[in-house]
């Protein structure tokens, strides 16, 4: 058997001596646990990752404002920059401008007008249903008409 520290005083009953046996055997008991939770890879490895998802968490919130701040300060840059712009235009280049929207628009509405007297309605049944597939699938047209383009930019490039 072995002897008990200097510091702690001896059992001087039966009695006493059981709840001593009894606090070592708590005190053990914690000890014991907290060993085997320090071993447990498993869940170690549970709590840190559930630790890091949460710091992930935090910073995705974090940049998502971010996010929405800059773009806000972008798009207010870009307005004021558009009006800058538009103010240096000189006034007789905005009226050519107005003037030439209205001409387009103007022939655009002569030109449908034509196209409903003349065309069969058969062509112009197809013509329609064409240009709501068009309007429907509008990005991927522009997509295409995009690779269009750098295909031959590069293509001239090489040539």
């Amino acid at each position: 058997m072995t002897q008990p520290p200097h510091d702690e005083p001896t059992a001087s009953s039966p009695d006493e001596l059981r709840e001593q046996v009894e606090q070592t055997r708590t005190e053990l008991g914690r000890t014991v646990e907290a060993l085997a939770a320090k071993t447990d890879v498993k869940a170690r490895a549970q709590e840190k990752a559930a630790e890091v998802k949460d710091q992930a968490a935090a910073s995705v919130g974090e940049l998502k404002e971010q996010a929405v701040v800059k773009a806000g300060e972008l798009k207010a840059k870009a307005t004021d920059l558009a009006h800058q712009a538009q103010d240096r235009v000189p006034d007789p280049v905005k009226e050519k401008a107005a003037q030439a929207a209205e001409q387009a628009r103007t022939t655009a509405a002569q030109a449908r007008q034509m196209w409903e007297e003349k065309a069969p309605e058969p062509v112009r049944q197809r013509t329609a249903q064409g240009a709501r597939l068009a309007r429907d699938n509008r990005n991927l047209l522009l997509a295409a008409g995009v690779a269009v383009v750098v295909w031959l930019a590069c293509r001239r490039r090489k040539g």
